[in-house]
């Protein structure tokens, strides 16, 4: 089936103690484990153990090239009602709801023609008598959708001049001022906490991947963003945010879909082809200190191929460039892979490029992002919905090849993802902050709680304590953090996670441990705590099977398994002066949206797609060393 137009033009536009720099991870004596009783995040107080907050940092609106072409209107403000937990509807009609409310969100619109499909449609506007204007006012349908990516692609790939005409500063800064003022009226500090930024949409050469988002800390901001039309090498992102830091002007950049980047998010080049040195890295690790590892357009945590015995390496995978449907190499692409690279460059040059928290995100194009998956409105406006047009169900009619479903992209993408942050509260400085500092965690749709610490000599007696959280701050270091150990000491962990009451019961964790030996990169997956009273079998390493299933008929839980709370110290025995190490946390098995669209059909589960998944999270990795 050929690739439709908007997927082509997209891709172009489209004891040991913690480095005490980071002095918000002072705390004061507190009851403890507060953090686990009740009350909402986002209506939480000043926490010096830290609240959780759940958040988006990735929406697009109408302000975004492909966004309006793919029939949506709504506006920054849409999305942060949407976020607030209002219904907003979506460009076929239908309202777009959650379950409950988000405590931040991130408008991040491309920056690269940023308000131009709207001034051009728009017949009182300055471009009415623009050649593009009659087809861009007809972007209210299918047809009309498809008829005006056709058309704005003969632009963008077309002469100097027709691109030329499609950029108008005073009009990106017009839409980016649109999108400071949407964001200043939503934010509510303590309440909900409303991010000015952008995307900016780099690609290499051969349509490889290197979009980022950048994130400002506060309310004041250039006048306009960094976009590909003034570069597309992220080096030179980078300084341009740190010139503007020196301003004032602090930001961060989180790079996603390293999935779809053939490789080439996670080099061992710089872009001019000459090795990493240590100023790439300091910069890099400067400007982009977390980086997204699953949204909508799949899971870059790792591959099959990168973790052939991690049986859980196969989730919800895209296996191609961005926007194409031209394979990506999985080396360079996915974050433990680069988690590990970075590892073994700081063993032997000293430096680590890729010392990266994690956090997931929607990017959705729709102003709303789509978490769940009984509840799934997929991505691009008219170009996936109904349910036929991602591949889900059959086709009206066949397609003239023949095939009986639709077999784009949007049959690998998924109901995710979602932000976590532990920050004191639910201020811009303070989320923000945390970012920086990598406490973080992300999940694939879930609202799945998740703390992680590392100490030389947690007690197993921490799991059932009162001020389990007081004792690992006390001892110990959380994630993102670097803990240094003295002779002879191994590292020890406290994990504990708690279940989205909306979603399935927890079944698992597991560490997943990375090491150089021999010079090589090692890793391995270790579950450290069981649910239902399970033990992990000693000849496996594995919890044994819990007895969840699913009824794939009515998508309802069959096996009343899985625990509301897992937790777990575990000490690693086999530390050898270096590793890195992060939590995953496992949901039983529920059906995948691909599942419940099937079921509203009428029809069969399509047989070549998961019909089943487990929902999951990943902490931000902990990097343990001897001092």
């Amino acid at each position: 089936m050929r690739r439709p137009i908007w997927l082509t033009l997209s891709i172009f536009l489209s004891a040991g103690c913690e480095d005490r720099s980071d002095e918000t991870d002072a705390f004061d004596q507190v009851g403890a484990n507060a953090f686990e009783q009740a009350q909402p995040a986002q209506h939480a107080a000043f926490n010096p153990l830290r609240n959780v907050y759940f958040g988006d940092t990735h929406v697009h609106t109408a302000l975004s090239f492909d966004t309006y072409l793919m029939g949506t209107r709504r506006s920054p403000d849409d999305a942060y009602e949407f976020a607030k937990g209002k219904a907003i509807e979506h460009a076929r009609g239908f309202p777009m709801q959650m379950k409950k409310p988000l405590d931040f969100l991130a408008v991040s619109d491309h920056a690269v023609y940023l308000g131009m499909m709207r001034a051009i449609a728009d017949a009182e506007g300055p471009y009415a008598e623009h050649p593009l204007h009659a087809v861009l006012k007809g972007a209210t349908s299918s047809e009309g959708s498809r008829a005006a990516f056709q058309s704005v692609a003969g632009y963008i790939l077309g002469d100097a001049e027709k691109r030329a005409s499609l950029e108008n500063s005073k009009i990106m800064r017009s839409a980016w001022q649109e999108i400071i003022e949407a964001a200043e009226r939503h934010n509510e500090p303590g309440r909900f906490t409303a991010f000015i930024a952008n995307e900016y949409t780099a690609t290499g050469p051969e349509m490889e991947n290197l979009h980022r988002n950048v994130l400002f800390s506060g309310a004041s901001v250039p006048t306009e963003p960094f976009s590909r039309s003034m570069s597309s090498n992220p080096e030179d992102l980078w300084s341009w945010m740190d010139q503007k830091r020196s301003q004032g002007f602090d930001s961060l950049a989180i790079p996603h879909n390293s999935n779809g980047s053939d490789g080439w998010m996670f080099p061992d080049k710089n872009w001019a082809g000459s090795q990493l040195d240590a100023a790439w890295a300091d910069q890099r690790m400067r400007n982009e200190p977390i980086v997204e590892n699953s949204q909508v357009k799949g899971t870059s945590d790792t591959h099959p191929l990168l973790s052939p015995n991690d049986e859980w390496a196969d989730f919800e995978l895209m296996n191609f460039k961005v926007a194409t449907q031209q394979p990506s190499r999985p080396q360079g692409s996915y974050v433990r892979e680069a988690s590990l690279n970075g590892l073994k460059m700081e063993a032997e040059q000293g430096f680590n490029p890729y010392k990266f928290g994690v956090i997931a995100a929607s990017d959705s194009h729709n102003g709303a992002g789509s978490f769940e998956e009984d509840n799934y409105w997929s991505k691009v406006g008219f170009a996936d919905t109904p349910a036929y047009r991602r591949g889900s169900v059959p086709l009206p009619a066949p397609a003239e090849d023949g095939s009986i479903y639709a077999n784009g992209n949007s049959t690998t993408w998924g109901a995710s993802g979602l932000a976590g942050v532990w920050a004191e509260s639910n201020t811009r400085q303070a989320l923000f902050n945390a970012m920086r500092r990598k406490k973080t965690f992300s999940t694939s749709g879930p609202r799945i709680k998740v703390r992680f610490f590392a100490g030389a000599d947690f007690d197993k007696n921490m799991i059932d304590a009162d001020n389990s959280v007081e004792q690992a701050y006390a001892g110990g270091v959380p994630m993102g953090a670097d803990l240094g150990l003295g002779p002879g000491e191994v590292p020890s962990f406290y994990i504990w996670a708690a279940r989205d009451p909306d979603t399935q019961p927890l079944q698992r964790l597991h560490i997943v441990k990375g090491w150089i030996e021999n010079g090589e990169t090692k890793e391995s997956v270790i579950d450290v705590a069981c649910s239902d009273g399970l033990r992990v079998d000693v000849d496996t390493g594995r919890c044994p099977d819990n007895g969840a299933g699913v009824d794939l008929s009515t998508c309802t839980a069959t096996g009343n398994a899985g625990d509301r709370e897992l937790k777990a110290v575990w000490r690693d025995p086999e530390f050898d002066g270096r590793a890195l190490y992060y939590v995953r946390v496992l949901e039983n098995p529920s059906c995948r949206w691909s599942t419940y669209d099937a079921i509203r059909a009428g029809v069969a589960p399509r047989p070549d797609m998961h019909s089943t998944l487990q929902e999951r999270a990943w902490s931000s990795p902990i990097w343990v060393s001897e001092r």
